[in-house]
């Protein structure tokens, strides 16, 4: 990595730092209380862009599912994988937020409730994804078949996430990002924070995924030289 790389990295982790720690002083400290609940609606500053960073993932994955399928660029599997990864490790993030929200909320961790069920089917969907990838040694082949089953699996993440809940009664809180009624649209404080977490959550699956790219082509060299002793 040269030195201008470097110092680009540096500064953009001594920004993400500062992005997230103006998220968790403000979700703490300066919101306000949503109308109508606890102090449990302060989980919506990390519930809900874990969940976006999801489908971010998820899209990203599928892009280089295209990619790889395109150009047989094993490099493109690698980050389709990542993001993958990254994917699934965020929607258990935020299945976890939500369950400690609904059991202060409605009593209970899990009620099956549409958008909870669509979660728990969707991180199925994708244990499944590395299920089939770790069943596969030949690293073309599982690339390939893992490049069409991603696409595949995409094709369902709008729908369990955005349709489902939607045309289904639900328990959950409508989404207040679009709201224009005075009673339900946030606050600007709010809104401040809130756009601040989705772009600092962002920020840190951008970094993680980096960093998991690296470690493994970093593996990768370390398995070929091995393999050339």
């Amino acid at each position: 990595m040269h030195r201008n790389d470097r110092g680009t990295v540096f500064y953009l982790k001594i920004l993400l730092v500062l992005f997230m720690a103006f998220v968790i002083y403000g979700s703490l400290f300066v919101a306000a209380e949503a109308k109508g609940f606890r102090s449990t609606s302060r989980v919506i500053f990390y519930h809900v862009p874990m969940a976006w960073v999801a489908v971010l993932a998820f899209l990203v994955s599928a892009i280089y599912s295209i990619r790889f399928l395109r150009s047989n660029n094993l490099d493109d599997d690698t980050v389709a994988a990542a993001s993958a990864q990254l994917g699934l490790f965020f929607s258990i993030a935020a299945t976890i937020t939500g369950s400690i929200w609904a059991k202060m909320e409605w009593g209970s961790f899990w009620n099956w409730d549409p958008r909870e069920t669509s979660i728990l089917i969707l991180l199925l969907i994708y244990a499944a994804y590395f299920s089939l990838r770790s069943a596969i040694e030949e690293d073309e082949r599982r690339g390939k078949l893992s490049a069409v089953y991603a696409i595949l699996a995409f094709v369902t993440v709008p729908f369990l996430i955005f349709v489902v809940p939607r045309v289904i009664a639900t328990l959950h809180p409508e989404n207040p990002v679009f709201e224009t009624s005075p009673d339900k649209k946030m606050s600007p404080s709010i809104r401040l924070i809130f756009f601040s977490s989705i772009f600092a959550f962002s920020m840190l699956y951008w970094w993680m995924l980096s960093q998991k790219i690296a470690i493994e082509k970093i593996s990768c060299k370390l398995k070929s030289l091995k393999e050339t002793q």
